[in-house]
């Protein structure tokens, strides 16, 4: 028989086309989400998907059906989302992206503070770029996501939750900066260690040192924050850090933080979520939330 959670997973299964990356984004085992495709394709008579070694493509039914899929997935989030208006605020579950640069340090304390102000929560994280979050809440599958502002669907509402400063962080021993505060022309872009292709703060960073986007710098395919800061405590260059991840990361041996010069480059962070969505008294909520959790790491 037909469920919604079948229908999730093939949803999930056609957005990866890799099924370890589709149980991960529906919290669920490998074995069981395949167990459960088959499942599906048993009952619809129909193949799905074509399995090879590197995951999964869609078959011509399966693209045929899969437009039919998400519009009943679309129905179904309809129908929690305005049960959960004759609730209460921030009750049940809320899908919430959040991008890699904003994640790891605003996330530990974002969580506590919603269980303590909403218990009946059942929050979701999916931790994702920010092309990924713009399309997975126009697609229904995230309720809303913590982006890099602006952006340009007309489609989806944007909320302001804070400004986020840019410092340059480099080894305690680099050459190459030597006053505090620092101006952007001061930044040796030959030294600039940047995050791969796709994410935003690459673009950022070439954009607050004044570099076109097709300029040959380092690329090392680093995907976190994490990585480019290892690199740079080794002396292997300098990299922009946003002041969002500072109180984590100024404690790593090795490596010292310069602020910029007045007016300091900053990115802002905001949330969105589709224009239509009846939660909007929901994510203004997460938002207050958002903005008193960042305020304990900036500043």
């Amino acid at each position: 028989m037909l469920t919604v959670r079948q229908m999730r997973y093939f949803d999930a299964l056609a957005t990866t086309r890799h099924f370890g990356r589709a149980a991960e984004m529906v919290n669920v085992s490998q074995p069981a989400l395949s167990a459960q495709i088959a499942e599906l394709e048993k009952d619809l008579g129909v193949a799905l998907f074509e399995r090879n070694r590197a995951g999964a493509l869609l078959t011509r039914q399966g693209e045929a059906l899969l437009p039919e899929v998400q519009a009943i997935l679309q129905s179904v989030d309809a129908l929690y989302d305005r049960a959960r208006q004759v609730t209460g605020i921030l009750e049940g579950r809320l899908r919430l992206g959040i991008i890699p640069t904003v994640a790891p340090y605003l996330v530990p304390v974002l969580i506590p503070m919603l269980r303590a102000r909403f218990p009946k929560l059942d929050i979701e994280l999916r931790e994702l770029l920010t092309s990924g979050c713009v399309d997975d809440v126009k697609a229904g599958r995230l309720d809303c996501a913590i982006v890099a502002l602006p952006q340009s669907e007309e489609t989806l509402d944007t909320l302001l939750l804070f400004r986020d400063r840019f410092l340059i962080a480099t080894a305690d021993d680099e050459r190459t900066v030597l006053m505090s505060p620092m101006t952007e022309a001061q930044v040796d872009i030959d030294r600039l260690l940047l995050l791969e292709e796709g994410h935003c703060l690459r673009d950022q960073a070439l954009s607050v040192c004044g570099a076109s986007a097709g300029r040959r710098v380092a690329n090392y395919g680093a995907t976190s924050m994490a990585t480019l800061l290892q690199m740079v405590s080794h002396g292997m260059g300098i990299t922009l850090i946003p002041e969002i991840a500072v109180k984590e990361e100024r404690g790593r041996s090795r490596m010292r933080i310069v602020p910029f010069a007045e007016p300091q480059p900053s990115r802002q962070i905001g949330l969105i979520w589709r224009g239509r969505s009846r939660r909007t008294a929901d994510h203004r909520a997460l938002a207050e939330v958002v903005i008193d959790a960042s305020a304990e790491l900036l500043g």
